[in-house]
């Protein structure tokens, strides 16, 4: 990192390079060299041989003291886009001797943050030395990188020495996580679903219904539902477990990932399908997540880290479209056409489709969000038809 010509980058990396220092004691033992050959001086040979013992001490201590050192990281736990990412670098010293004076880069990815580094002024022998940094994240995504450069010039400061050591690591941003406070879109078809919750109830509560199986009494189990004849045979309690009627429809969040899109677009429907998914979760709802390249998936962090790597136009993995009704995001408005009835949709509009005559359904109502204002109030919004 101290050297921006690809040579002298070269010879840091591989072997070592003069630095400022070394140059300017270099050129006076050249010169007295020089000199002594013109006078005969003897003592001038001793100081400019002296000199160039002296230089070459100080190219090949650097590398010594690069030996026996050892980087490893610790996990990064994920985060929500605009918080801090915890990065956590261990330099371990497994030498008897200390190393002093050493500089370490982490070569972070650019689109993160430029390379950072810090200065180390001893680990002592047999330890280790624990660097800690935080870096900003503006944008969801999961990024790589690998390599940790360790520089020193110690002990002379004549040369610098640089190693790079392979230390992988992966670093998930999420998408950022809007709170909301209601959502027509979902709670629309959470009502649908409120016959199911009401039939369970009633069929749960009743004496009569289909018996799954059964199984020994636990405290808290309803006196009605012990099973007489079969308790009086064995013994003991038994209770009846009674199938479950469900006449409802889970909640399918469907990102059109397959479509093109622009990509301010895209990182907001990316917000909104994790926004809603998790607001979805919060009132109890079944809700899963569709992408093209990943079909139906459940669960917090898969959804999240999920989203956090999609990518517009991804390979559609040739899944089955479910034909559960669903909440499609998408910019493309000729995907609206085909939505099954109970659906729900949100169109993020373009200056090509800002004017533009949507095919809509009236059974089947949406959200056209306007990306020029705030997305949270916009989700909020009632839902429109026409």
């Amino acid at each position: 990192m101290k050297s921006s010509s690809s040579v002298t980058q070269w010879l840091e990396t591989h072997w070592a390079t003069p630095a400022f220092s070394g140059w300017l004691i270099g050129g006076i033992a050249v010169c007295f060299f020089g000199a002594a050959t013109n006078t005969m001086a003897g003592w001038l040979y001793v100081l400019s041989g002296t000199i160039i013992a002296l230089l070459g001490l100080g190219a090949i201590l650097p590398m010594r003291s690069q030996r026996h050192l050892k980087a490893r990281r610790l996990p990064i736990a994920p985060v929500s886009a605009g918080e801090d990412l915890t990065i956590k670098v261990i330099i371990e010293n497994a030498q008897k001797a200390p190393k002093t004076l050493l500089e370490v880069w982490d070569l972070v990815p650019r689109v993160l943050e430029k390379p950072i580094k810090t200065a180390i002024e001893v680990i002592p022998p047999r330890g280790e030395y624990q660097w800690t940094y935080y870096l900003p994240t503006q944008k969801r995504g999961v990024y790589h990188w690998q390599e940790i450069q360790i520089t020193t010039g110690t002990p002379l400061g004549l040369f610098w020495c640089s190693r790079c050591q392979e230390v992988p690591t992966k670093a998930i941003v999420y998408p950022q996580i809007l709170s909301l406070t209601q959502c027509p879109l979902v709670d629309s078809i959470g009502h649908q679903d409120s016959d199911k919750m009401h039939s369970d109830r009633r069929y749960q509560a009743s004496h009569e219904g289909v018996t799954k199986t059964l199984r020994p009494y636990r405290h808290g189990d309803p006196m009605r539902l012990i099973h007489w004849r079969t308790s009086a045979r064995f013994d003991e309690f038994k209770v009846r477990e009674l199938e479950v009627i469900t006449g409802g429809e889970d909640i399918l969040i469907c990102l059109d990932s397959a479509s093109p899109w622009h990509e301010e677009n895209f990182e907001l429907a990316v917000i909104a399908a994790a926004s809603l998914y998790f607001y979805a979760m919060r009132c109890q709802l079944n809700v899963k997540l569709w992408t093209a390249r990943t079909g139906v998936i459940h669960g917090n962090r898969q959804v999240l880290e999920t989203l956090a790597a999609i990518e517009f136009q991804e390979q559609e993995s040739n899944l089955l479209f479910p034909t559960l009704p669903a909440i499609w995001l998408t910019q493309n408005p000729a995907t609206l056409k085909s939505l099954s009835l109970g659906s729900r949709w949100v169109f993020f509009s373009t200056k090509e489709t800002i004017d533009q005559t949507l095919p809509l359904n009236p059974q089947v109502p949406g959200l056209v969000i306007d990306t020029n204002q705030p997305l949270p109030l916009q989700l909020q919004k009632p839902l429109r038809s026409n």
